[in-house]
C-alpha cells in the first residue's frame, strides 16, 4: 500500500511539472526505394520493376493516372482490389524504367504488392 502511496504521489508531482512547449514533429522523408531481390523477382514484382511505360500499359492496360514531373513519371494502375503506384525515371539518356512501385488496397490499407500486381494484370 505504502509503494502505491509513493507512486501516486509520484505521478501527481510529474504532472504539475513540465513545459507547454510543442514537440517539433520530423519532416516526413521521401520514401526509400527497397531493392528488389530474387524472391521478390519470383513473386511476380519482375513484371513491373525494371520495366518501361509500355510494357506496363500492356500488363495492367491504361493508367489511370499518368503523371510527369521533371525525368519522372509516375503511372497508377487501379482495379477492385488495390491501387499501384508505379515510378520511373530514367537512367542515363535512356528510357525511363521503373525504379520503385506503392501498392494498397482501395480503402488505403496495406497489400502485399505481389498479390496487388497478380490482381491488376490483364486478363
Amino acid at each position: 500500500m505504502r509503494a502505491f502511496a509513493v507512486t501516486l504521489s509520484a505521478l501527481t508531482l510529474a504532472a504539475c511539472g513540465g513545459t507547454t512547449a510543442e514537440i517539433a514533429r520530423p519532416a516526413r522523408a521521401a520514401p526509400i526505394p527497397v531493392p528488389v531481390t530474387p524472391t521478390a523477382m519470383a513473386a511476380g514484382l519482375d513484371r513491373v520493376h525494371g520495366q518501361p511505360a509500355t510494357r506496363l500499359i500492356a500488363t495492367f492496360g491504361k493508367p489511370q493516372i499518368d503523371l510527369t514531373e521533371g525525368a519522372g513519371r509516375k503511372l497508377q494502375f487501379a482495379g477492385p482490389i488495390c491501387v499501384l503506384d508505379a515510378y520511373l525515371y530514367p537512367k542515363g539518356r535512356g528510357e525511363a524504367l521503373v525504379t520503385h512501385i506503392d501498392t494498397r488496397q482501395r480503402d488505403g490499407s496495406p497489400i502485399d504488392q505481389a498479390s496487388c500486381v497478380a490482381a491488376l494484370q490483364k486478363q
